[in-house]
């Protein structure tokens, strides 16, 4: 379960929830030039494995950027030869600068049942956005499926088509008052009234309406500081609370962590379940090898008069 989402106001932003019952030590990752044969510099969210980073979401100094989400119900992948899973983004963000080169790469491409070591293979279709396009990747049999996304928004199952044809039923969502219809003197019964039937639920299709929504109708101040935090505040109305989706056993599917790129300036910003304050990564302090920065998990609170936490 996991949201992503694109967003502009002076520059490009790109970032995602990730909803997990547990993490796996990922880490803020910058991947230089040269590394696997790249001919970008990524910077990203990764699970870093003898040396190899499992990105997550990661941006390139090109500005293009992709995110991995779980798509366990309908991901297929073929037999044979050809690129394994794990192997996307760095391959796309490695040798592509823009979403219309990704494309291209893509669409010979094959996307074999191939996992790295002994971790289980990941079921998942990818976003795929730079400041002007934006494309939906999905593995299926026949191979893979490439739609073009107008939406600037990705979740999970059902396939891509599938959710775009399902926001067609919330047309009628307006960030405004409706009129009355009725012919009757109804009084509005307060604000916001015009996003009576917003789904608010935590599956796949109602998360995809919600930031389709909310993404529509965001306003934000150009400043870097008012982008960060109004994407921030984007991605809250997805995130998941631990304890809402009990998945049994004693656990729970919540949002591990938030993340946003400025891809016009490679900067990546990161919030934790726990730790709400934003860390952030400059893409133009690379070096020569691979760079992990750990993400703080733990709270961190001001007290202003002394409270003892």
């Amino acid at each position: 379960m996991c949201t992503a989402i694109t967003y502009r106001t002076r520059d490009f932003y790109f970032g995602r929830t990730l909803d997990y019952e547990c993490g796996y030590a990922e880490e803020i990752t910058v991947t230089p030039r040269g590394y696997l044969g790249n001919c970008y510099a990524l910077l990203g969210m990764a699970y870093v494995v003898d040396d190899y980073p499992l990105y997550y979401d990661a941006a390139n100094e090109a500005g293009l950027c992709m995110a991995g989400l779980n798509f366990v119900q309908n991901a297929d992948y073929q037999s044979g030869d050809g690129v394994a899973p794990h192997e996307l983004i760095p391959r796309i963000l490695g040798e592509c600068a823009t979403v219309a080169q990704a494309k291209e790469m893509l669409k010979d491409m094959r996307l074999v049942d191939r996992g790295f070591g002994d971790l289980p293979i990941a079921r998942l279709h990818w976003l795929v956005a730079d400041g002007q396009d934006c494309l939906v990747v999905e593995p299926h049999q026949e191979g893979l499926r490439l739609h073009d996304n107008p939406v600037g928004v990705l979740a999970n199952d059902p396939p891509f088509p599938m959710q775009l044809h399902h926001l067609q039923a919330f047309r009628h969502l307006s960030a405004k008052t409706p009129s009355n219809t009725f012919g009757l003197p109804l009084e509005v019964i307060g604000r916001g009234t015009g996003s009576i039937g917003l789904p608010g639920d935590f599956t796949s299709p109602s998360r995809f309406v919600r930031a389709a929504f909310m993404r529509a109708n965001a306003v934000s101040f150009t400043s870097e500081i008012e982008s960060v935090s109004q994407f921030f505040h984007l991605l809250d109305a997805v995130s998941i609370p631990r304890g809402v989706c009990d998945i049994g056993e004693g656990h729970y599917h919540h949002t591990l962590y938030a993340s946003c790129i400025n891809a016009s300036k490679g900067i990546y910003y990161v919030t934790t379940y726990d730790n709400r304050r934003i860390a952030a990564v400059t893409l133009q302090k690379m070096g020569e090898s691979l760079r992990r920065y750990p993400i703080f998990r733990q709270m961190e609170i001001d007290s202003l008069n002394g409270a003892v936490i």
